[in-house]
């Protein structure tokens, strides 16, 4: 189903941003996981509206609810069912663009599908949505953590024409999380904050890069063919709102070198096994993980609703002029962060299930 995401560890996200409510079904998760509440809270908080000055000023807490799958803070195996209300939606903001499509939105292209569309907000294709996904993923990390010791961290490197140094080594919570636009350096941050307080308030918007870093991924995770381990986690991210590109390891940058440049020679790690002495693929290897750390970008426009007269036409086919009103995201970079890290973890988590499946339930 187009709204259900993998195959053994699956979820399933439903709600709309205007809605009473969003949420997620989980099915696939182990019994007896202790799960803490807390834990998936603090991810829903790196996400929800109205943490700073450079995100859209909706006010929502976005407390989570259990509804089933959970007994005496201890998974059960049967399906997880998480909630959370809307609680300041304001479909009358957008009463003009019941009759007139927003450019570069999905406005457009729901009507032609579907014949029918919710424009309070977008409906499903607001970035509401990814509060299910969020939530999901904080479960899967906590699963992630009991069998192995992957840690996953995703930052911001690029907003607008700011480009931030390159990362070296492997960024703290703290780090990430020291300013609002989650740029782990200062003084990039700083101006990337500036930026989009100039664009706020010119009615405008910018888009930019989210790096993700994941170490402690076992070697052999992911599939040869059609469920390559990179091929998932560019679905996964790349069915987020707003995202426009995707690339793993040495990307785009890897064109312009000889296969002599970019081969990760392979050499024998300390205490035993293998490891590369450069990392050009990312951690990835024919669609399966290598061991080493993977590494992926993921590219972001400019949000698609502006506060600016622009035309469009209306439902009718006719030429009409917009001026969006509602409250949204100058940069959607600072809180897709934490979704790119959810996203990543449900990869990782049905991929591990996948290949325990396979390799270590059923021995021969």
């Amino acid at each position: 189903m187009p709204n259900s995401f993998g195959k053994l560890f699956t979820v399933t996200t439903w709600g709309e941003s205007h809605g009473p409510t969003v949420g997620v079904v989980i099915d696939g998760c182990p019994p007896r996981l202790p799960l803490c509440e807390a834990e998936i809270q603090a991810e829903l908080d790196r996400r929800r509206p109205g943490q700073s000055d450079i995100t859209t000023p909706r006010a929502e807490e976005d407390r989570v609810e259990f509804l089933s799958g959970l007994f005496e803070g201890v998974t059960t195996g049967h399906p997880l069912a998480l909630l959370v209300r809307n609680r300041d939606a304001r479909p009358e903001a957008y009463t003009e663009m019941q009759d007139k499509f927003r450019p570069s939105h999905a406005d457009f292209t729901h009507l032609v599908k579907y014949g029918i569309r919710d424009h309070r907000g977008g409906g499903r294709s607001s970035a509401r949505e990814t509060i299910g996904r969020v939530a999901a993923g904080a479960v899967a990390r906590q699963l992630l953590a009991v069998v192995s010791r992957i840690e996953i961290r995703a930052f911001v490197t690029q907003v607008h024409d700011i480009v931030a140094p390159p990362v070296t080594g492997f960024p703290t919570l703290a780090e990430v999380d020291a300013t609002a636009v989650r740029c782990v350096d200062q003084p990039a941050a700083a101006r990337m904050i500036e930026r989009i307080k100039q664009v706020r308030a010119a009615g405008d918007s910018v888009g930019g890069v989210i790096e993700c870093r994941i170490r402690g991924v076992p070697p052999g995770l992911g599939e040869p063919v059609f469920d390559r381990l990179e091929a998932d986690l560019a679905k996964a991210v790349l069915s987020l709102p707003a995202t426009k590109g995707f690339e793993i390891g040495s990307g785009f940058a890897g064109t312009g070198l000889k296969g002599s440049e970019h081969n990760d020679a392979f050499l024998p790690a300390p205490g035993g096994g293998v490891r590369t002495a450069t990392n050009r693929s990312g951690g990835v290897q024919g669609g399966i993980s290598n061991g080493e750390e993977i590494v992926f970008r993921t590219a972001f426009k400019p949000t698609a609703t502006i506060l600016q007269p622009q035309a469009t036409v209306d439902v009718h086919g006719s030429a009409a002029e917009l001026q969006a009103r509602g409250r949204h995201d100058p940069c959607v970079l600072p809180r897709a962060v934490v979704i790119i890290e959810a996203m990543a973890a449900l990869v990782l988590i049905d991929h591990w299930m996948r290949h325990a499946a396979q390799n270590r339930i059923f021995k021969f």
